[in-house]
């Protein structure tokens, strides 16, 4: 499949059917945002700790799942992989509300969807961030990654208030309904993509999965110039942002005694710089090309979040929060588009699913056991502390990002530290 462009480079009719299909299911999952949090809480009158578990367990047991799919996906045919994760998204989620109307539904059954669910995330990212490289031009894929992004903030501020409203009206389990429906039209959506895909052959014919192959991801991303700080900087980041959010939940609804509409609407309206830096995101590159504008995008997301220490009550306390978060999305609807741009390039085409599978898998990992250990800080130290503890750590992500152009712009396959040739040989062979 070879890459190509719509008119003027743009992404063309292919991509707008995997764009349809990002959108559709973005919306679905955006819908049912703490969906099963709630469900745990209002039907099966769940404690903190049991939410806890489900919050944490699923992701993380998913991501430890998907790590064999990886290799799996690498070497098969990458949109009968998406819409198979689709179909099982879709299946698995169905069956929460049958069990609902049923009267058995427990907490085992959605720490399970949980765990799949998040499974099947990873795999489908992985697939999909190799059929965009071989769908798209290089031109192409920043503007491509851009309007994923510029979607991805859009559901993001709809989604959620308009999820708790139908779930209001019209019960538990209704945003679970429609984010399995959402599944089911993305996965209609791929299969309009339409054209024959080539399946990638093997390098090495093998009769079952090595364990090297299971490392590849980690392999390729730590032994590449390019992309290892830029790996190590978006996980910690990431999961230090994250980490932080339970317990402003807990700082802002409780001492501080803001309504929950109020919270909603502090992080509904700032997702508009989401839109805002995706869209300047291309425009910037164009003018102070990629590297700069990772670095500099990279430096100022991290620069954000310890504003979040001297939040107040009354409205001051609450423009607070709005302006920190805007500036905060801003920045990371600027960085992700060249990020994930940079990462597809600099990746050779038989190794993105193994690559996009390990990252995608580190970032859950990450998030989830900090978000473990800044809850156990905030109960030792005080959560205003903690967050406090989060925001200096951030700064300390900066010079994580890469110092200096290779100039290469291109796939890293031959650019590493010596070891990383040496591992990825071994992978190879």
């Amino acid at each position: 499949m070879a890459g190509e462009g719509g008119a003027r480079g743009g992404p063309g009719r292919r991509f707008g059917w995997l764009w349809a299909a990002y959108g559709v299911s973005a919306f679905g999952t955006r819908l049912a945002f703490d969906a099963f949090a709630l469900i745990a809480v209002l039907v099966l009158d769940a404690g903190p700790a049991e939410v806890s578990l489900l919050a944490a367990t699923g992701p993380l047991v998913g991501a430890v799942l998907a790590v064999p799919l990886g290799p799996w996906v690498e070497f098969r045919r990458k949109r009968p992989v998406m819409i198979a994760a689709d179909l099982v998204r879709c299946g698995v989620l169905v069956s929460i509300p049958v069990a609902y109307a049923l009267g058995r539904l427990t907490l085992g059954q959605l720490l399970v969807v949980s765990v799949v669910v998040a499974a099947a995330d990873i795999t489908f990212n992985a697939a999909a961030g190799a059929f965009l490289k071989g769908l798209l031009t290089k031109e192409a894929l920043l503007v491509a990654n851009g309007r994923l992004e510029a979607t991805t903030w859009t559901t993001t501020m709809l989604g959620p208030p308009l999820g708790g409203a139908a779930m209001g009206w019209f019960g538990p389990v209704t945003t679970v309904v429609a984010d399995a429906v959402s599944y089911l039209l993305s996965a209609g959506a791929l299969g309009a993509i339409g054209a024959a895909e080539e399946k990638p052959a093997r390098p090495v014919a093998r009769s079952r999965l090595r364990a090297g192959e299971l490392l590849a991801g980690w392999r390729y991303i730590l032994g590449s110039v390019a992309l290892r700080p830029l790996f190590l900087n978006t996980v910690l980041v990431n999961g230090l942002i994250m980490a932080t959010s339970p317990l402003l939940i807990v700082l802002m609804v409780g001492p501080l005694g803001f309504a929950p509409w109020q919270y909603a609407l502090a992080f509904a309206v700032p997702c508009l710089g989401g839109l805002i830096g995706s869209r300047l995101s291309p425009r910037l590159v164009a003018r102070y090309g990629r590297h700069r504008v990772l670095r500099t995008a990279g430096a100022l997301r991290a620069c954000w979040p310890l504003g979040l220490v001297f939040i107040g009550p009354g409205t001051a306390g609450l423009v607070l929060v709005m302006v920190v978060e805007f500036g905060l999305i801003t920045c990371v609807g600027v960085f992700n588009p060249v990020l994930a741009t940079e990462r597809l390039v600099r990746t050779p085409t038989d190794r993105v699913a193994r690559t996009l599978s390990a990252w995608s898998a580190s970032g859950k990992a990450a998030i989830a056991a900090l978000t473990a250990l800044w809850g156990l800080l905030a109960a030792l130290v005080g959560t205003r502390t903690a967050i406090a503890l989060a925001g200096c750590l951030l700064l300390a992500t900066v010079p994580l990002l890469p110092r200096a152009d290779d100039g290469s712009g291109s796939e890293d396959g031959a650019r590493s530290d010596g070891p990383g040739d040496v591992l990825r040989d071994a992978v190879q062979g």
